[in-house]
Parts: C-alpha cells; structure tokens; sequence
C-alpha cells in the first residue's frame, strides 16, 4: 500500500479567504497531496483574533468545502512544534507563506518542527527571494524545506476585516459561503 502525503496547513483564519483556499489548492497540486488538514488555531499566541473558535471553524469548513482533499478541524495548540507533535504525521508537508517563513527562526524550536514535517513555503512572484535564503542559510536541515510560488492574491484577513467593518462589500476577497455567513452573522462590524 502506497504512502498517504499529507500537508497540514494551520492558521488562525478570521476569516479565511481566497488567498488561503487558492495556496490551499497550489499546495495539493504541487505537494500531490492525498490529504490537507487545514487546522484553525483555536487560540493563536502569534496574533489576535476578534471571532471565536467554532466561527472561525464554520467559516473554514465553508471555505475549503470545495476540495476534497482538504479536512478541517480545530487546533488547540498555539505553536505549530506542539501541534506536529500531537498529530503524529508521518512525514506531512507543512505550509506557510513566504511571510511567515521569514520568521521562522523564531518559532518555538524550528529544527524540531523540521524533524517533524518538511516546509511547504508559498512564494509569490516579487517576494525578495534573498529573504527566503537568509532563512534557509540558519537552518540545519534546509533539504527540508520546499519554496514553492503561487498566483499573487492580494487579499488579507485584516483588510476584509476592516472592510466588513466600514459596511463595505467583501466579495471576492472570500468565497461567497463565507461572505454570506459573515454578512448573516453580523461578523466584524463596528461597535
């Protein structure tokens, strides 16, 4: 029997948007994914969040409902070491953004992340690649780690965020699913 290829691919989607459902879609094609678990970080220790857990969870279940690769659940664990760890994958492809990958050094113990999942790292056309190698120059085990470009989306969580909250129109920065749950929700508006 045939190994699974699994990716994992961890945020703290408030809320999720086209730019993550089209990585999300780049990364199964490019990694041959069998799998991705998209996991929403129920309490992310990186960033701040205005909605709650299971909202979020909807809204990602509604986002990625589209790939039938794609599985999604909720992350306890606010750092992506202790969240491989208690997955127990053998071998998945972790996902980040260029952006994220920059600080990578930084996170809660990098070299045990890649012991536990090579890096699946989403590029964009533009992105100062000599960023990406800076990184990849402190790294042990740099033969783990995948750069990989994407479709430039110019979309981000905040911005629909702060759109949402201006009463202004959010379509097609998320999918239509999401953009409904929010309006019905009342999601992100002021006061």
């Amino acid at each position: 029997m045939a190994a699974v290829n699994i990716g994992v691919l961890g945020g703290a989607f408030d809320p999720p948007h086209v730019g993550h459902v089209a990585l999300a879609r780049a990364a199964i094609e490019r990694f041959r994914l069998d799998r991705l678990l998209v996991r929403v970080v129920d309490d992310p220790g990186h960033k701040h969040v205005t909605t709650a857990p299971q909202i979020r969870l909807f809204l990602a279940e509604l986002a990625f409902a589209p790939l039938d690769e794609v599985e999604v659940a909720l992350d306890r664990f606010a750092r992506t070491v202790d969240s491989l760890e208690a997955l127990g994958l053998a071998d998945p492809v972790f996902l980040v953004g260029a952006d994220e990958f920059v600080d990578f050094p930084g996170w809660k113990e990098p070299e045990r992340v890649l012991e536990l999942a090579r890096l699946g790292v989403a590029s964009r056309p533009g992105f100062d690649r000599s960023e990406l190698d800076a990184v990849l120059a402190r790294l042990d085990r740099r033969e783990r780690v995948t750069i990989f470009e994407i479709e430039p989306l110019p979309v981000s969580s905040s911005e629909i965020r702060a759109r949402a909250a201006a009463g202004k129109p959010i379509d097609g920065l998320v999918p239509p699913a999401v953009a409904a749950e929010i309006a019905r929700l009342r999601l992100y508006r002021a006061g």
